[in-house]
């Protein structure tokens, strides 16, 4: 438990079901806490070995912390706006509350009235920006570029995970259901898988106990190809970066998604992607003139497949993208980066100085 007399910044996190949002937390306060911001989180669903506080230390944030005349709250939804706004403005608390949004859609009234109190509000892309009436700041989400890094050899790292090193792999991570297109990339596997023996495809995540069906029947179809030994469901893995490690092409099928870290992991591992054109995905395959995947537009099962099938065909093609897919991240998407980004948004309000890099309403 940290002492709440040293902590700034506080980051609550009040749902227990693990979502972007928690893993948003978990991956970036040790982080923002190794570059000597002094936060602490705040409520359920959190691993032990996170700084934090107490709901009962919320009765002490009318004193200061011990270097400075308030603190900051960092809300990432609105069941934790609405409380700091309590604090800060029904109880008196000397308290300054960001926001940060990654929704793709307008907001309704209430999260009009909760934003518009704010008073730093983060876009997390430049389309969620977008949608945002009032002045925002766009930070993107960075990931760890050590924890997803590429294998000193491939094969290998296949081996290691039980898979054929001499087979070429094409993966798609993350939760297993409708809205993350896991359909897709397994009719567009279906498709090229026959005509190239020498690839398999892998898919990594959970279906929740809603979604079982829908992974059920996806089993039902691989199966009905005659290919259950080459499409392979493998589960959810703590240690997914791993399983990046011994991928050759990373497809990202989302039919809807508000960030999207997947891509970003795959070209971290230099890896090339074949991502849709939904959530931040178009803002993150983009490298200058120097390709590192392709975007193609959702939902569009021929463009997935002849894409797909172009980087499968092209093994020089691949190589070269992989290799910029992870210069690209290391320059513009590390996880410190993001961290010192929003880090200049906590000191400006902690000083009582300016914003940093607004973006108009």
């Amino acid at each position: 438990m940290s002492d709440v007399s040293e902590v700034e910044i506080v980051a609550p996190n009040f749902k227990r079901r693990l979502s972007g949002v928690t893993s948003t937390i978990i991956q970036l306060v040790p982080v923002q806490a190794r570059l000597g911001q002094r936060i602490a989180t705040l409520g359920p669903g959190l691993p032990a070995g996170l700084p934090c506080i107490s709901f009962s230390d919320l009765l002490r944030f009318w004193t200061p912390p011990s270097r400075r005349r308030r603190r900051v709250w960092h809300a990432r939804r609105n069941i934790e706006m609405l409380p700091a706004l309590m604090l800060r403005d029904l109880l008196r608390m000397p308290l300054k509350i960001v926001f940060t949004s990654a929704s793709q859609r307008r907001h309704s009234g209430w999260t009009k009235f909760l934003v518009g109190r704010m008073d730093a509000v983060i876009a997390t892309s430049a389309r969620t920006a977008a949608y945002l009436t009032v002045p925002n700041t766009v930070i993107r989400h960075g990931i760890d570029t050590t924890r997803f890094s590429p294998p000193a050899d491939r094969g290998a790292a296949k081996s290691a995970l039980g898979l054929d090193p001499a087979k070429k792999v094409a993966g798609c991570f993350g939760r297993v259901r409708h809205q993350k297109g896991t359909d897709l990339f397994v009719d567009a596997m279906i498709r090229l898988l026959p005509a190239r023996p020498d690839w398999i495809a892998v898919i990594a995540g959970r279906a929740t106990a809603k979604h079982a069906g829908f992974e059920t029947e996806l089993k039902q179809r691989v199966a009905a190809a005659g290919l259950a030994d080459r499409i392979l469901f493998v589960g959810e893995h703590t240690n997914i970066n791993d399983w990046y490690r011994a991928l050759d092409l990373f497809i990202a099928p989302q039919r809807w998604e508000g960030f999207g870290l997947t891509p970003l992991e795959a070209m971290a591992s230099a890896v090339p992607v074949v991502a849709t054109d939904v959530g931040a995905f178009p803002e993150l395959v983009i490298y200058g003139k120097s390709e590192i995947g392709a975007v193609i537009p959702a939902a569009d099962l021929d463009a997935m497949a002849a894409t797909s099938a172009a980087f499968m065909d092209d093994d020089a093609r691949r190589e070269q993208a992989g290799a910029r897919g992870r210069d690209h991240v290391i320059e513009n998407f590390s996880i410190e980066g993001e961290a010192l980004a929003i880090g200049a948004i906590y000191e400006a309000l902690l000083r009582g100085e300016p914003l940093p890099a607004l973006t108009p309403a």
